[in-house]
């Protein structure tokens, strides 16, 4: 028989109190490796090391604590009729929810309290609210949550959280401290607290009195009868829903609905552009990029059925920002060491591109006119023959349009290694060539800031793990070089895509938007976009909680959006993988040294249409 471990017995223990903390002998505990979470009787908790350092040992205790006191002091049903239905709302009322079962559960164990205090810390630390500047960034369902704890448990909030809390502490007091005060005097029955925090809502402003109607109260304990009559018949569902998914239940109504509506839209996407097509007034105005006022109205954003959970924790940042000077140049030289021997046939190939693009613009003049330049090489009758008049030169109009291109790089995780290298370096190099005949050049990068989520995921696993979240990561957007910027000054930018850890995951349809909001903001006449990657848009925090199909069905919807109703040139080139099941004009190459010819002649073909 095999010895059981230290980990073992923690875990033992620790599944053991927890089925005491719930009264649930049911309860099952398991170690994981990934966030914290619950659904049923069914949890998951951080696994400490071998070694069960004190910290890791609070943390795990702290988190089953919470859980189990969640099984036993909390009524999903309850909770879902009283809360409110706006986002930030529905937020505050969770947070102050949990900050309730926390307080009942601290009553009288003083370990208990101590570890539930542990995993708050813990909490804080991946939590906006630590590192906000201004009142804006600080999450009212954190700031409000410590606050409703203060009255709760006369505990102080702590120090990481401080700072934050200063910043709307005021405000909050000035409007809702009566209602913070009332707390303390429902905290044993769910149903009178919920009305309470509903108040505390609506004095804050976040709601506008909807969210506990007279006649609900009326008519509640049919429904509440009904409600519990589905828990009782649908229980192992429920337990596989879980506390945690209260977001599910809440969004049994419209979100709900909306999710069969995406089923419908992704079985006839026309009629989805369609839809998009026929709401340019109501829907397009709050998204308008900046644009020259004789912009029609495709260049709007479309609206599809696609949304972030939050997106405060995105950023759109310069190459240069993201590390120093001198690693900027030490990752370009190493680049520029590994494609010595392919810059070469590039440069040959950007000559023929330059030579073609020279010959578009070309120019040409119309002779003997009245006015414009004086022709100097029809000086000489002057002299011979005074009585000649001076004779003039006009410039004529060429072809060639004004113009300005975007490179578009997918910086995932699959590009690391040559992939990245090869375009990195024909990115610079076809930069330099169309910088030569007067067509500015622009060039993006898209990826992610964490693997697996980020803060954004940390978020909603705070708010309760809301059904269908939508994209779940934070976005990472670089500018390596700007239009306007010469091509000298940010030759060492490009550098950048060799650094270790900057490549992870990639959600193309946004990116995508991205790209095509500068350049429509652009004067040039002609935009090129052309999109590098090398495979379809992978995230697994999104797709993990979303339909599998969620990103690329999006991605799908803004290419079409683009194709057919913008005026920007959208063209692709993938590597290694078929992009031309997305992409009207699209290409495919299954070796990259192909890359840096494949770009120039999809330019020049862009050139050569009328």
């Amino acid at each position: 028989m095999t010895e059981r471990t230290p980990l073992d017995a923690f875990k033992a223990v620790l599944g053991g109190t927890a089925r005491v903390l719930a009264e649930d002998a049911e309860v099952e505990l398991a170690f994981s490796a990934d966030a914290p979470s619950q659904a049923g009787r069914n949890l998951k908790v951080p696994m400490p090391s071998r070694t069960l350092p004190a910290d890791q040992v609070a943390q795990a205790r702290g988190f089953a604590d919470g859980f189990a006191l969640r099984l036993k002091h909390h009524d999903r049903a309850k909770h879902n009729r009283a809360a409110p239905r706006e986002a930030v709302a529905r937020a505050v009322f969770d947070a102050v929810e949990t900050a309730r079962i926390e307080a009942i559960g601290s009553r009288g164990y003083e370990g208990v309290s101590a570890n539930l205090d542990h995993a708050l810390n813990v909490r804080l630390k991946s939590d906006p609210i630590a590192r906000a500047r201004t009142a804006e960034e600080v999450p009212l369902s954190t700031a409000i949550q410590l606050m409703a704890r203060e009255r709760l448990t006369g505990k102080p909030a702590p120090s990481l959280a401080e700072p934050g809390m200063k910043l709307v502490r005021d405000w909050v007091e000035e409007k809702a401290g009566k209602d913070l005060d009332a707390l303390g005097l429902a905290i044993d029955d769910q149903e009178s607290f919920g009305k309470l925090v509903s108040n505390l809502l609506e004095d804050l402003d976040l709601t506008e009195g909807e969210v506990l109607p007279e006649e609900d109260d009326e008519g509640g304990s049919d429904d509440e009868g009904a409600e519990d009559q589905e828990e009782e018949q649908g229980e192992d569902e429920g337990d596989e829903a879980g506390e945690q998914g209260e977001g599910e239940v809440d969004a049994r109504g419209e979100q709900r609905d909306s999710d069969e509506g995406e089923g419908e839209q992704q079985a006839d996407s026309e009629q989805e552009m369609d839809d998009a097509e026929g709401e340019p007034g109501d829907d397009g105005r709050e998204g308008m990029m900046p644009v020259r006022p004789n912009r029609p109205w495709s260049d709007l954003p479309p609206q599809f059925e696609y949304k972030a959970f939050t997106s405060k924790f995105d950023e759109i940042i310069a190459a240069t920002e993201l590390c120093d000077a001198d690693e900027l140049e030490r990752l370009r030289s190493y680049l520029d060491q590994q494609l010595t021997h392919l810059q070469g046939v590039v440069t040959k190939l950007a000559n023929r591109l330059q030579r073609r693009l020279m010959a578009q613009q070309a120019r040409s003049w119309d002779f003997d006119q009245e006015e414009g330049l004086l022709d100097a090489a029809r000086l000489a009758r002057v002299v011979v023959n005074p009585m000649q008049s001076l004779s003039y030169k006009v410039e004529r109009e060429t072809d060639f349009r004004d113009t300005v291109v975007t490179l578009l790089i997918d910086n995932s995780g699959s590009m690391r290694g040559r992939p990245i290298s090869i375009a990195a370096i024909s990115a610079d190099i076809l930069a330099r060539t169309l910088e030569r005949v007067g067509v500015k050049v622009e060039i993006l990068g898209f990826t992610t800031r964490a693997w697996k989520g980020g803060q954004a995921r940390e978020e909603w696993l705070q708010n309760g793990r809301p059904h269908q979240p939508g994209r779940l990561n934070d976005l990472r957007h670089i500018v390596y070089k700007q239009a306007d910027e010469p091509w000298r000054r940010a030759k060492a930018s490009l550098g950048l895509m060799m650094r270790e850890g900057l490549l992870k995951e990639n959600i193309d349809g946004e990116a995508l938007l991205w790209a095509h909001s500068r350049l429509i903001a652009r004067p040039e006449e002609r935009k090129v976009l052309m999109v590098i990657s090398d495979g379809a848009p992978v995230d697994d925090s999104t797709l993990s909680v979303n339909s599998g199909s969620y990103l690329e069905r999006h991605l799908r919807q803004v290419i079409g959006w683009i194709e057919t109703r913008s005026p920007v040139q959208l063209s692709a080139i993938g590597i290694g993988h078929d992009v031309t099941r997305y992409y009207a004009r699209a290409v495919t190459i299954m070796d990259v040294e192909q890359l840096a010819g494949t770009m120039i002649e999809q330019l020049a073909a862009l050139f050569d249409e009328e």
